[in-house]
């Protein structure tokens, strides 16, 4: 006898009204990215081969700079940005422990989004406002420009953010608050096998 097939978004279907954080923490780990905003939820499917390079290679970067501090890096990690809104940003420096299931905003040093073609118009507009609003100081934007990359660093400057500084392959992006860290936007395809030897 064989099994019956699983639903994965089961409860997605079932849901009626707006979703709260209960309904949400209840769905479970997704293989998809869902997230929770103003009782409305955001599925999108998982990030590309190339989209993950960037995000691990980023990771990989600000770990020894973040750790004096204190901080932690995390990826793909649930971020409360107040009410029935919780988001998943690429990468997530926090002055938090790894306890939980949710980062709340105000233990956010710095958020980062990887822009690809698919999420560039919420990533630059919708989740920056919304980053802003929370009152998260940092936001570092992952740009794709062709083949290559640049990193975009915005801060907060009272209700809104201005853009701090700006990184293109072969630059270096550096920075000393809130900590001591520098990046050439170019090493993060490294493994990619289109730039072999970068690693």
């Amino acid at each position: 006898m064989s099994a019956a097939p699983i639903e994965p978004f089961e409860p997605l279907g079932q849901q009626v009204g707006p979703w709260t954080e209960a309904d949400y923490f209840a769905m479970g780990e997704s293989r998809s990215r869902i997230e929770l905003l103003d009782g409305s939820l955001i599925v999108s499917p998982a990030p590309s081969k190339r989209h993950q390079l960037v995000s691990w290679n980023l990771v990989d970067s600000l770990r020894p700079a973040v750790r004096p501090h204190g901080l932690l890096v995390f990826e793909a990690v649930n971020v409360r940005l107040g009410a029935n809104r919780i988001v998943i940003p690429d990468v997530v420096v926090a002055d938090t422990d790894d306890e939980g299931t949710v980062i709340e905003a105000g233990e956010v040093r710095l958020v980062c989004e990887i822009v690809s073609p698919g999420n560039a118009a919420a990533d630059r507009l919708v989740k920056m406002q919304l980053y802003a609003i929370a009152r998260i100081a940092w936001y570092l934007l992952m740009e794709q420009d062709g083949d290559s990359h640049s990193l975009r660093l915005h801060r907060l400057d009272g209700g809104h953010y201005v853009e701090d500084r700006v990184a293109k392959a072969g630059e270096r992006l550096s920075i000393t608050e809130p900590f001591r860290w520098a990046l050439d936007p170019a090493t993060l395809r490294r493994g990619d096998p289109k730039s072999p030897g970068e690693r």
